[in-house]
């Protein structure tokens, strides 16, 4: 099968694009190098490609790749803290949009990457139809992708569009990330290089964490699930966790003692509790979590602790 990675240089494209090729499967990565890195893709076998989707006369370049048998669409800006509407909209949901346009033309079905930033502080659980009501520019962006799927959903049924809402996701392949990688990673660092990690007030937030090889089943999933309807799905752990059990395992598992210094949350957008509603995933797609917190965590701490 041949395969299209669309922010192959990304965090979750490039355990994607990796996962594919594992599997035999011959894999196009692209990605514009705005915010993915090449040391992602050390050691892939596959194509590379620099093409931006934003911009409609770069699309026409796909045809040159041959026949797909399926995109994988993970490229976008997940920085949550930019606050720049136009950019935003203009590289996830317009960018979607063609790439979209595009595939049906040429009948490959479509997995995309949406996220619980579309929920905003509904109450959780998070069910798919429900809550709908983002806090920022980004969950906004990724709600108008999900509309934009559903319009074509409704408009082509014969094409086969999947989103997933992504939950907080942490593993390898994140380190380039910056202040935007998950707090697992930022507090390993914190806490290696011997500073007093900090939580907003009073580390009681709860988030669905999920390891990234979680989310990788689950596209894998959607891409393969013998069911043919197209939909959106969450992809967490289906269990909601705070920030301070977080800190816990990783201090207990480095050994390290550790004293939290709670600041004030300057972000008025930010979420307080996601909790993905994953019962649809499991039934339509055969996904199911295989990594607790726990386990997610001490996997990933071995991983930064090898490099």
């Amino acid at each position: 099968m041949r395969y299209l990675v669309t922010g192959a240089a990304g965090f979750i494209g490039s355990n994607l694009a990796f996962a594919l090729l594992n599997q035999g499967h011959e894999v196009i990565a692209l990605d514009n190098f705005s915010s993915g890195h090449f040391k992602n893709l050390i050691g892939f076998t596959g194509m590379v490609a620099t093409i931006d989707i934003s911009r409609v006369e770069q699309l026409a370049e796909l045809e040159n790749f041959g026949p797909l048998d399926g995109i994988f669409h993970q490229a976008a800006i997940t920085d949550t803290t930019i606050l720049d509407q136009a950019l935003m909209m203009r590289a996830n949901n317009d960018a979607f949009r063609h790439l979209l346009e595009w595939a049906a033309e040429q009948s490959v079905p479509v997995v995309y990457a949406s996220s619980a930033g579309v929920y905003g502080n509904s109450s959780a659980p998070n069910r798919v139809e429900e809550g709908l009501v983002p806090e920022n520019i980004y969950g906004y962006s990724k709600y108008a992708m999900d509309m934009t799927a559903k319009s074509f959903m409704a408009d082509q049924p014969q094409q086969r569009i999947v989103g997933l809402r992504y939950f907080n996701v942490y593993g390898p392949g994140e380190s380039f990330k910056g202040h935007a990688a998950s707090m697992v990673f930022q507090l390993y660092h914190q806490l290696k290089a011997g500073k007093q990690p900090r939580l907003f007030k009073y580390g009681k937030q709860m988030r669905d964490f999920v390891y990234v090889d979680d989310v990788v089943q689950a596209n894998l999933k959607a891409m393969h699930s013998e069911c043919p309807v197209s939909g959106i799905y969450n992809v967490g752990s289906g269990q909601a966790r705070t920030f301070n059990d977080m800190i816990e395992i990783i201090s207990r598992e480095l050994k390290i003692e550790c004293q939290v210094e709670y600041i004030d949350n300057p972000y008025s957008f930010y979420q307080n509790h996601t909790e993905a509603d994953i019962d649809q995933t499991r039934q339509q797609l055969g996904y199911q979590p295989e990594f607790s917190l726990e386990e997610g965590v001490v996997a990933y701490l071995q991983h930064l602790e090898s490099q």
